[in-house]
């Protein structure tokens, strides 16, 4: 028992040593990608743009300086953070003449500064991540739910009226796109035919306001929630059905087992084993912005706030963003890796 608890613990920081070393080199590639392209101060001049102003916005954010040096302080204001504008000495100015509120601090992790937007990478972010947190997490709950639930039964009534039923539905819905399944829900469902109130974002600060929160949230969710929940009904029903065909499970029938226990204490373990892996990937995806669904039902989150800062051509942000999706994708490989080390032995035994 305890060289199990010990393969496992051993396994467990294995994968996480992996994964922060995997982020650092995500931030690197990221941020080399970006500032290949050229000068960041050309995208952030804005409209009435002047040699003098680009000259001067690379000064101050620091774009003159070589891409290690600027790779360096990026990471040491992941660390310990930054303050803006970049250049010291015109720091220094504004606290000589006593402009010291125009200096910016940045906390850690600080991932940058919009010019655009006057305000930190952080700071957007924070104002935009609770909108699709709060889609990620309740679409994430309706499909695995419902999906998995109604996989099993398909599975189980292979073949019949409610099999056949559940398997062209789900391929009517999964075909149909997530704007489609929005705009209906959104213009005939709340507007034209009154049958939901009009989905607006309501921060939970209490528990007082968890009913205006769910109520904003559910129609969206539910968009969202309805695409993915079509494909977690096949794949559901696909690995029941491969699981039931074992030769443990014709064994545990041999012995007398009620089909009830072979199922769930048999069956379904191994059978949802690999939902654990497309589960969490999918649910890392969410966590990155759901663009589609947010520019239907107007959600300030993190996906408007990636098409806003596309068209502005705002570098700093997009940078932010793309480390906040792709650290959410290795954090949820990490806690996948972690879970099927728990619910399954053989991995744990193999690596």
């Amino acid at each position: 028992m305890q060289q199990q608890e010990f393969s496992v613990v051993a396994y467990t920081i294995r994968r996480i040593l992996v994964g922060i070393i995997l982020i650092v080199v995500m931030i690197f590639t990221v941020f080399a990608l970006f500032f290949a392209s050229g000068n960041p101060a050309v995208n952030q001049c804005g409209r009435y743009c002047t040699p003098e102003k680009i000259t001067e916005l690379t000064q101050l954010l620091g774009y003159d300086k070589s891409t290690p040096e600027q790779f360096g302080a990026f990471v040491g204001g992941l660390v310990a953070g930054r303050q803006f504008p970049v250049d010291e000495s015109y720091r220094q100015s504004l606290i000589d003449n006593g402009y010291e509120n125009r200096i910016v601090d940045c906390e850690a992790p600080c991932l940058g500064y919009s010019q655009s937007e006057q305000k930190t990478v952080n700071a957007l972010i924070g104002r935009a991540i609770a909108p699709t947190i709060s889609l990620a997490v309740v679409s994430f709950v309706l499909w695995i739910v419902f999906g998995v639930l109604i996989g099993i039964l398909a599975a189980v009534y292979k073949g019949r009226l409610l099999d056949r039923f559940v398997v062209g539905a789900t391929l009517v819905v999964y075909s149909l796109p997530v704007f489609v399944i929005g705009t209906f829900f959104l213009q005939y469902v709340s507007i034209r035919w009154g049958l939901y109130p009009y989905p607006r974002f309501e921060p939970l600060r209490s528990p007082a306001d968890l009913l205006p929160w769910a109520t904003g949230i559910f129609l969206p969710a539910l968009t969202l929630a309805l695409f993915f929940m079509a494909a977690y009904v096949r794949y559901t029903r696909a690995f029941v059905l491969e699981s039931m065909s074992e030769d443990y499970i014709r064994t545990a029938r041999a012995k007398g087992l009620p089909e009830r226990t072979v199922l769930f204490k048999h069956g379904l373990r191994s059978a949802l084993t690999p939902l654990v892996t497309l589960a969490g990937l999918d649910f890392a995806t969410l966590l990155a912005g759901a663009i589609i669904t947010e520019s239907v039902f107007n959600y300030k989150g993190l996906g408007s706030l990636a098409i806003t800062a596309n068209n502005n051509q705002d570098l700093p942000v997009l940078i932010g963003l793309v480390i906040v999706g792709a650290a959410a994708v290795i954090v949820m490989n990490i806690i996948v890796d972690i879970l099927y080390a728990y619910i399954d032995p053989r991995v744990r035994i193999a690596k």
